[in-house]
């Protein structure tokens, strides 16, 4: 097992699409995980959208404290831990971009527009996480 660089860990988080695991807090303090489809800033900062009604939209406006994981569930394993500060925005050219940018990273350069539309309106979010601390490891049954 060997660390990951910075360069690789946001390699890794881009190089294709693998869902995200946020962890939250729940508002009497049990732990909350959810997938997310999320892509990376070029600051480093990682992107999401969600319903603004949803359970980790509330945690987050609550305690905007969070964890995501990603992992390769493929040998030899690997897996990046970003900690970080979550910020929301309602923005709806920031929302829509980020959108059609998440949806084809996942769904193809195809449906990318489909899926911008689909998530980029009101009452979805935009979630910033900028990371606090990042462990990130590969080679794990090396």
């Amino acid at each position: 097992m060997r660390d990951m660089t910075e360069k690789r860990w946001k390699a890794f988080l881009v190089e294709r699409p693998r869902t995200a695991k946020l962890a939250t807090t729940r508002q009497d303090g049990s732990p909350h995980v959810s997938p997310v489809w999320m892509d990376l800033d070029d600051d480093g900062s990682i992107v999401f959208t969600t319903h603004g009604s949803s359970l980790k939209a509330r945690a987050i406006r609550r305690d905007p404290r969070v964890c995501l994981c990603v992992d390769d569930e493929r040998p030899p394993f690997a897996y990046v831990i970003v900690e970080g500060t979550a910020a929301v925005s309602e923005d709806p050219v920031d929302l829509l971009q980020a959108a059609t940018r998440i949806g084809g990273r996942y769904m193809g350069p195809g449906r990318a527009e489909e899926y911008g539309r689909r998530n980029g309106v009101p009452g979805e979010l935009l979630v910033t996480v900028r990371p606090t601390r990042v462990i990130a490891r590969e080679g794990i049954s090396d």
